[in-house]
């Protein structure tokens, strides 16, 4: 019987599959009671050909090639596929930690939680190349019961809604119907945040079970128009949670700030990334499309971006790239810079 689907999605990583799949095969556990589904993406560089002898070793191995349609479609497809207790969705450019995963498995198993959430390392290349010095050992296995609200409020940082490094129960995922939103980068947000607030019984540890790649080019690394319309499209699907019946004020309170969080390093990303007015208004117009309703009250800040987010986007947009220009590009570094300065005497 498989216990665990891990879903690997295939797109131009032809320099970091095949230590990523390596990686998954470096765990410990019999293929038997785990299966590997490579969702091939369309991949345009010589990916699939990196991993072939990988593939050739190994029978619980999948392939699935679709025409590109991105990360969400890739996912959602592999959780469709999937027939493991478990899920696991690795991102093709990271590594799993030897021997990490058999602990995470077994202790879910056990339990049957619907989520198990580890930790993990951020490594560059460079210290990946010689890991052994990087990684710590680890012995004992030491986790906490919480439940969903719980973990929502304790541990879900709205700058770190990582998939990969959560074990999820597949017919959790199935029987709440949480899927990705197609075809959007910054997927992850919605989504971690429904996962959180839905679960009922998790596992919280801080055992390493993945290596997260420093200094190469990502989906939130490099931003265009269209990239930044798919995170205000992240937004307003996480705001559509605020509707959730039976939310406490203290839950309401925590989902707010943390898509004020996503709404304020949306609006920095637009300033920073997009030269056009015209782009930076339609990124506005296309929000306020999407999430009419967005308003927040947790201090000053807040109400004040709200009020005009509101009734003033295209000159709360204008501002904030004035602001951009002027204070974080001009007289941020002058000030930080005598900050830094030593403490002379005359």
């Amino acid at each position: 019987m498989t216990k665990l689907s891990i879903i690997i999605p295939v797109y131009n990583v032809e320099k970091y599959i095949h230590p990523c799949l390596e990686s998954i095969y470096q765990q410990g556990l019999d293929e038997d009671i785990f299966e590997v589904i490579i969702v091939n993406d369309g991949t345009k560089d010589k990916s699939m050909e990196m991993i072939a002898d990988i593939i050739s070793q190994h029978h619980n191995i999948t392939i699935i090639n679709q025409e590109n349609q991105g990360l969400s479609v890739v996912r959602n497809k592999g959780i469709a596929m999937a027939k493991g207790d478990y899920i696991l969705m690795p991102d093709s450019d990271d590594l799993l930690i030897e021997n990490s995963l058999r602990p995470l498995l077994d202790k879910a198993l056990e339990t049957k939680v619907d989520l198990v959430v580890a930790d993990f390392l951020n490594m560059t290349d460079e210290e990946i190349q010689c890991k052994k010095n990087h990684v710590p050992q680890q012995t004992e296995f030491d986790y906490k019961e919480k439940t969903g609200e719980e973990l929502f409020i304790q541990d879900l940082n709205p700058y770190q809604c990582y998939v990969w490094r959560t074990l999820f129960r597949r017919g959790f995922l199935i029987e709440n119907h949480l899927m990705f939103v197609p075809g959007i980068h910054i997927q992850d947000v919605p989504f971690t945040h429904e996962c959180y607030l839905k679960a009922s019984k998790c596992l919280r540890t801080p055992w390493l079970l993945n290596i997260y790649r420093l200094g190469h080019e990502s989906a939130t690394s490099s931003f265009n128009k269209k990239k930044v319309q798919d995170f205000c499209t992240a937004i307003a699907k996480t705001w559509e949670l605020t509707n959730l019946n039976g939310l406490s004020p203290e839950i309401q309170n925590k989902l707010r700030d943390d898509i004020f969080i996503s709404f304020s390093l949306m609006l920095r990303i637009a300033v920073h990334t997009l030269r056009d007015a015209s782009d930076r208004t339609e990124v506005m117009d296309f929000l306020k499309q999407q999430a009419p309703n967005l308003w927040f009250r947790n201090g000053t800040v807040q109400k004040v971006f709200s009020f005009m987010y509101r009734y003033m986007p295209h000159s709360f947009i204008m501002l904030r790239y004035l602001y951009a220009t002027i204070v974080e590009k001009n007289m941020r570094p002058f000030i930080n810079h005598w900050l830094r300065r030593p403490f002379t005497k005359k």
